[in-house]
């Protein structure tokens, strides 16, 4: 009698503690412990927190990083003009082969491909490249300054002649495909010493943009040699039509 008294006595307490278990279980919740898929999110339950907004002290921080475009960071300056051509001579069809077969390996280049006139390597008299570029931001009255630099440097050519090189430098600000700020600056060096290459910078100090709302700017810096033709150019040569004689 004594050991069925104890046994029930176990039995009871196990099924009580069983019980607050399971109460205990059904007041805590989904904490993910115990989550085998069966249990559903609730519906009421508020969103994760967004990220996080940029705040005005990071964006009155906030300078855009400069970059150059491929292809805009060498400058050539080729010599112009062309050698007076000698006078041909009638050849025989064998002759005449080779001599055309002979001028057009004098302009094909070492990979084999040919070598355009008007950027014949042998002709350079200038090459000017970019280094390094930096630039430094200030925040006012809605809108972003920035002070853009470029260093580069020019060395002489295989027809080196001393004098001024010209180099077509843009400055650029866009906002994805919106162009904020760009301007293209005929910047001149002068070139004296044709053992050593001539050091350069370029500060384009007048680079305004509205204020960023974000840090999505980007600026560029470069050599842009595709400047559209003025209209004056497009011009010359023509001659207005006279009107005919009226009797």
């Amino acid at each position: 009698m004594a050991f069925y008294s104890v046994n029930r006595r176990f039995v009871a307490g196990l099924a009580l503690t069983g019980f607050m278990l399971a109460a205990a279980g059904c007041q805590s919740g989904d904490n993910g412990i115990l989550n085998f898929g069966l249990t559903k999110k609730d519906p009421t339950a508020p969103p994760p927190p967004q990220d996080p907004k940029i705040l005005a002290s990071q964006l009155r921080a906030y300078c855009p990083k400069v970059t150059l475009r491929d292809g805009t960071a060498y400058f050539n300056t080729y010599a112009k003009g062309a050698t007076a051509k000698p006078k041909k001579k009638k050849l025989d069809p064998a002759a005449q082969a080779e001599a055309e077969a002979a001028a057009a390996a004098a302009q094909t280049g070492p990979n084999g491909q040919p070598i355009d006139p008007a950027h014949d390597p042998s002709k350079i008299i200038y090459q000017a490249s970019i280094t390094d570029v930096t630039r430094d931001c200030t925040h006012a009255n809605g809108q972003m300054s920035m002070k853009i630099a470029v260093a580069g440097k020019v060395v002489p050519g295989p027809m080196f002649a001393p004098g001024t090189i010209t180099m077509p430098i843009r400055i650029a600000v866009q906002h994805g495909d919106e162009v904020l700020y760009s301007q293209l600056h005929p910047y001149q060096v002068q070139v004296t010493d044709p053992s050593a290459a001539t050091q350069f910078v370029f500060v384009d100090n007048n680079v305004v943009v509205p204020e960023p709302t974000a840090r999505d700017y980007q600026a560029y810096a470069g050599y842009d040699e595709n400047t559209p033709a003025a209209a004056a150019d497009k011009s010359k040569g023509k001659r207005k039509k006279r009107a005919p004689a009226t009797n």
